[in-house]
């Protein structure tokens, strides 16, 4: 008798079956009750899962660099948030802004790519410099490299690039001293809110993050664990694992958005809804070939339910727009101005 072939011969294939078992913590419920249980239980989860947090030491924020610009100052800034770490970022600041006039800030989540420059105001990409838009309405912002990217770029010596992704190295490199990569960049994300709240140009109470890609996987995630957080932004992230895991050969995760154990308990959605009942706003574009719109649509629907079921339901919007991988930037601006000023 001829010997039948193993199904489960690939990790494509054995995440293929993985799939189909569904997550114990993904979120079915429909009232208030259930919304309370699940948001204790998957939230208690999810920090487990991301691990150990570097000790964090006193900020001693250094200014680089200041600039007049056109309705706003550029600084450029850099501090460490733990031991072994340094954060260079560029805060944007509104004429006028001071201690008698606070101004409400945004954590502005550079995606995967050449850092926080574009941001900025330093180049154009499908950002399209949306911290420079928010500061000339009258938002503080800043924008600080992830590790990985930007100044924060390692050297190609160290990753053997070509053919390897940095970040995909940095998450194996942290982990063998027991560190996860995302989670570190949730404790650099938290270490600029706490930058923002010492400025006496920010009112500490009012404020926002927003994100395009990996930026809005940030946005996602900080929203998510940090209360501080008033109105998230995700662009062109929200999406299920079973697209991003697919068999059309997609493989759409890296180091950097990689969450350890999350399919095991839920999914995106379920993280985002952690972010209810705050103000959220999710922006899907009609061609993103990275996020793909459908998919995208599915997960709403999921965090729609999530929100009705905290009976916040005016506090999720979606913004469906024409167009790429890239942010709308206007109806994001409008959000974050009507949830924050």
């Amino acid at each position: 008798m001829a010997k039948t072939t193993p199904r489960f011969l690939t990790a494509e294939l054995g995440v293929e079956h993985l799939l189909k078992q569904v997550p114990p913590l993904h979120f079915t419920g429909t009232s208030k009750a259930e919304w309370q249980a699940w948001r204790k239980a998957f939230r208690r989860k999810l920090i487990t899962d991301l691990g150990p947090k570097p000790e964090a030491i006193p900020l001693d924020v250094e200014v680089l660099e200041r600039t007049e610009m056109d309705g706003y100052v550029r600084e450029k800034i850099i501090f460490n948030p733990d031991p072994f770490s340094s954060i260079p970022a560029y805060v944007l600041s509104p004429e006028g802004a001071g201690p008698n006039n606070r101004c409400p800030a945004v954590l502005c989540a550079h995606g995967h790519g050449i850092g926080k420059d574009p941001l900025a105001g330093i180049g154009e990409d499908y950002q399209k410099q949306f911290a420079v838009k928010l500061a000339r309405q009258g938002f503080v912002t800043i924008t600080p490299d992830w590790r990985t990217f930007g100044e924060r770029k390692d050297r190609d010596e160290w990753v053997r690039r070509p053919g390897r992704d940095g970040c995909n190295v940095a998450y194996m490199a942290y982990g063998y001293f027991g560190y996860q990569l995302l989670q570190l960049h949730i404790c650099d994300a938290q270490r600029c809110l706490d930058y923002l709240q010492s400025r006496p140009d920010v009112n500490g109470s009012q404020l926002g993050c927003m994100g395009c890609s990996f930026g809005g996987t940030m946005t996602t995630y900080v929203s998510a664990l940090d209360r501080r957080i008033k109105a998230a932004v995700i662009v062109c992230y929200l999406s299920t694992l079973t697209d991003a895991l697919n068999d059309r050969g997609r493989g759409n995760t890296c180091g950097s958005q990689f969450m350890f154990g999350l399919r095991g308990h839920g999914d995106i959605s379920d993280v985002a809804g952690l972010i209810a009942p705050r103000p959220c706003m999710a922006q899907i574009a009609s061609d993103d070939n990275c996020f793909i719109a459908a998919d995208a649509k599915n997960a709403f629907n999921h965090l729609e339910q999530i929100y009705a079921a905290a009976d916040r339901p005016e506090n999720l919007e979606l913004d469906y727009f024409e167009g790429g991988h890239e942010v709308d930037v206007e109806p994001g601006l409008a959000f974050l101005k009507k949830h924050l000023m």
